[in-house]
């Protein structure tokens, strides 16, 4: 395509004009190759566009992209002079991007099915549970996420939740051409908030649930909630929108939209739950829905995960798709990657749950599901990340000493602030949470309502010791990274995967039970 016939097709969709003085530009006529936000990226033939970021100004790197063989540069920043390149200037630089990178891809979201699921928690496993239940109906089903990008039958590490829009854009097309009817996609507030999904055409919407997170970034709930309510606002007038009624902002959007399938839990809904049978072994349940009723089996564990599943009926029943399909969907994920994950096996004593929660209320949920399967020690390892919301640290730490029996708190990523310094913020809210039981105590049982905690920064020990302490029969919850292989600190990204350490001190406890 020429750069000319991008400009004039970015130009229809979007609200951010480029200037015809730029498409009738000598350089028209040149072939674009890419579209691009970051320099390092360029090679002969990109589009490149300057981004405002939150330490730097990517206009600045417009040198370094014309030195890489860039046919122009696209900005909201005034015109540097010392680049020689057709500089087109952009109202909003984040809404040019989109709409360039959806033009250059040919709109690959108008020739498949494109389903966003957003909340604080559940959308890795309602995107995983989709993508089960449509191969199920025999529609191939790409998944863009956290955890991973699956691309036809390749598995893909994703760095970001929702990826910038020329990513995203380059996948969907990736999806369309290798034969995909679907498209599960992860949509966060950030990718929301920052125009990474404009022009992408969403068949369906889902809302799983809100909770404090990434206050850093939206400052309060009403702002975060705002970015997620985008995905809604922009949905064609024919697309369904999925929500959880038992979340309190689920009313709201539901109340908005034209075409609502609720589910719920504790409210009346359109797909409800009932008769819930939970254990170690996983879900079993029926689900109640306008077109009859469903018997459902599942390897994942807890409540959260029935409100997950419900979240993937629901979109299906929304998108008629045969009872059949959903069930054997259901049935057939054991698991997804540090998600209510169980790493320990028959062979142990104890069993051992890695969970993604980073958040108090996903900490509350993975805590009371686990709570609900077990009538001995809940052993909670977990820490919280630095550079980011700091005021959801004691809440964490409030609700490890409310639902834990035995609580260490650990490093998770500490970024470029000091682990102890974290940590101490979290044992803040553990003390507060004594405090205040100790507070309410009626009957002389304060020794009851205190929650002995160990504080050790080294990430890697605080799992062994609770592994090789924990009793036979206790379940340790390891939470805060989930799936993640690595551990930030400071300026380095260091190897460190809690399931391989739990799975290895799993192996050195069984090999200690029959030495002894």
């Amino acid at each position: 395509m020429t750069l000319g016939d991008l400009l004039r097709r970015a130009d229809e969709l979007a609200t951010s004009r480029m200037s015809e003085s730029a498409i009738q530009s000598p350089n028209a006529s040149q072939l674009v190759t890419a579209v691009t936000h970051d320099s390092r990226n360029v090679q002969p033939g990109t589009l490149f566009v300057g981004l405002q970021g939150e330490h730097a100004d990517g206009a600045a790197y417009a040198r370094d992209a014309e030195r890489c063989g860039a046919v122009a540069v696209v900005s909201d920043s005034p015109q540097n002079t010392e680049v020689s390149l057709p500089w087109i200037t952009v109202s909003d630089a984040r809404e040019a991007l989109a709409a360039l990178s959806a033009s250059f891809y040919d709109l690959p979201s108008h020739e498949l099915m494109v389903l966003g699921i957003t909340g604080t928690n559940g959308k890795t496993t309602t995107t995983h549970l989709l993508s089960e239940i449509f191969k199920q109906a025999g529609m191939p089903c790409g998944r863009l996420g956290t955890v991973s990008h699956q691309i036809g039958n390749e598995t893909r590490e994703a760095a970001l939740t929702t990826p910038e829009a020329p990513e995203i854009q380059g996948l969907l097309r990736e999806l369309v051409d290798g034969g995909s009817m679907v498209c599960a996609m992860e949509v966060s507030s950030h990718g929301l908030a920052l125009r990474r999904v404009d022009f992408t055409r969403f068949t369906a919407a889902v809302f799983t649930n809100l909770s404090r997170d990434h206050l850093d970034f939206h400052g309060d709930m009403n702002s975060y909630f705002l970015a997620k309510r985008r995905l809604f606002d922009e949905l064609p007038s024919d697309a369904r929108t999925i929500v959880n009624l038992d979340d309190p902002r689920g009313s709201l959007l539901a109340s908005a939209a034209s075409r609502p399938v609720t589910y719920a839990i504790d409210q009346p809904a359109d797909v409800v739950s009932d008769a819930i049978d939970a254990s170690f072994d996983g879900l079993v349940f029926n689900v109640r829905t306008s077109r009859g009723s469903l018997r459902l089996r599942s390897s994942l564990l807890g409540r959260i995960n029935v409100y997950n599943i419900l979240a993937a009926v629901a979109t299906a029943i929304a998108l008629d798709l045969p009872f059949d399909a959903i069930e054997q969907g259901v049935e057939s994920l054991k698991s997804v990657p540090g998600r209510m994950q169980v790493v320990s096996h028959g062979d142990d004593d104890l069993t051992v749950i890695v969970d993604f929660a980073h958040t108090d209320d996903a900490l509350k949920q993975a805590l009371e599901g686990t709570r609900a399967l077990t009538s001995d020690r809940v052993i909670v390892v977990f820490g919280c990340g630095g550079d980011r919301d700091r005021t959801k640290r004691p809440l964490m730490g409030a609700v490890a000493a409310r639902l834990g029996d035995v609580v260490i708190v650990t490093s998770d990523n500490p970024r470029s602030e000091d682990p102890l310094a974290i940590m101490e913020d979290i044992t803040l809210g553990m003390d507060s949470a004594t405090q205040r039981s100790n507070a309410e105590d009626k009957e002389g049982m304060a020794d009851f309502f205190r929650t002995p905690y160990l504080t050790i920064s080294d990430r890697k020990l605080a799992i062994e010791r609770a592994i090789r302490e924990a009793h036979a029969g206790d379940v340790v919850v390891i939470a805060g990274k989930g799936h993640e292989t690595y551990q930030e600190i400071g300026s380095e990204r260091r190897s460190f995967d809690d399931l391989e350490i739990a799975q290895d001190a799993l192996r050195r406890r069984r090999t200690n039970a029959l030495v002894s």
